[in-house]
């Protein structure tokens, strides 16, 4: 099975503290990684986790507060010092475009290759990015200003050959990846071995879905069925409720109830308010409602 990983940089929110980043993580499957988030701090926690700058295919942003988009224009900037000739794809409601375009015109005047901005719609859920490897899809969130998350979805494998099977028939190398594509064969006596012998079903499709920044969303769950792994924003606790309601953020255990709702497999807590000295509390309430949460930390990867 090919790597599907997901690399915490960030996952403090607003305000900084000693002990978090600002919200940012890398998302590599089969070789190709992109970035989700890109607050302050982002480059300092790249190096720390030893992921090279060029290796970054696109940056999805979910909204444009500054805990979430601060770190961009720094990170360009120091792709053009490295040399970087690939294109940066930059994903994000668009709002961020002008703003971005102007900030490249003053600091970033000889960059050595081409940001090419896309414009989201925050309102729907609609694949925004597809390769020969996974689809990216958009998550409508409610937040204080237009906000999304991110859905990554793997794109299916073919089966895998039985090599015992193809040695015993002496099928050539030539005819492995018809099969693959489910061609039968057919031996020089006539016999045909059907394609469910000389294959074994195809790793399964793994997904992983990134929730940041959200009030309590009770249908959020309909969009997420069956995500392996759910990164949804825990920013309080119980004992800030009111605080949730206010700024359009969720609780631990709100957090907890989309990914039960959901079915999803295993759930990732982050964008912790600084108020929280020890973000235990926000486990406990969660893991009350699903067991299987965790809590996201800095330098942290994690196996989809």
């Amino acid at each position: 099975m090919t790597p599907f990983k997901l690399y915490i940089l960030g996952c403090g929110s607003a305000l900084p503290t000693p002990r978090h980043y600002a919200s940012s993580q890398i998302v590599e499957l089969r070789g190709k990684q992109f970035m989700v988030d890109c607050g302050e701090g982002t480059q300092i926690q790249l190096r720390r986790s030893r992921i090279g700058f060029n290796k970054i295919r696109a940056v999805f942003i979910s909204h444009l507060h500054g805990d979430h988009c601060f770190g961009l224009i720094g990170m360009i900037s120091t792709f053009g010092l490295q040399g970087r000739t690939a294109p940066l794809h930059v994903y994000s409601p668009k709002e961020l475009e002008e703003m971005l375009m102007s900030q490249l015109k003053f600091f970033c005047t000889h960059l050595s290759f081409d940001v090419v901005f896309h414009a989201v719609d925050t309102s729907g859920q609609s694949v925004v990015y597809e390769d020969n490897s996974l689809t990216v899809e958009t998550i409508p969130l409610e937040h204080r200003v237009p906000c999304c998350g991110y859905l990554f979805r793997e794109k299916p494998t073919l089966p895998h050959i039985r090599r015992d099977m193809i040695d015993y028939l002496g099928i050539p190398v030539s005819q492995i990846n018809n099969i693959k594509l489910g061609a039968d064969w057919v031996c020089e006596d006539g016999t045909v071995v059907s394609n469910s012998r000389l294959v074994s079903p195809p790793d399964s499709v793994r997904s992983y879905a990134y929730c940041s920044d959200t009030r309590y969303m009770p249908t959020l769950y309909e969009r997420l069925k069956n995500v392996d792994l759910l990164y949804h924003e825990s920013t309080y606790g119980d004992d800030n409720m009111q605080m949730a309601e206010t700024y359009y953020h969720s609780t631990a255990r709100q957090a907890a109830c989309v990914a039960r709702d959901a079915g999803v497999k295993r759930l990732l807590l982050g964008h912790y308010s600084s108020r929280y000295d020890n973000e235990e509390v926000l486990l406990k309430q969660a893991q009350e409602v699903f067991p299987d949460t965790y809590l996201a930390n800095e330098k942290m990867v994690i196996e989809v």
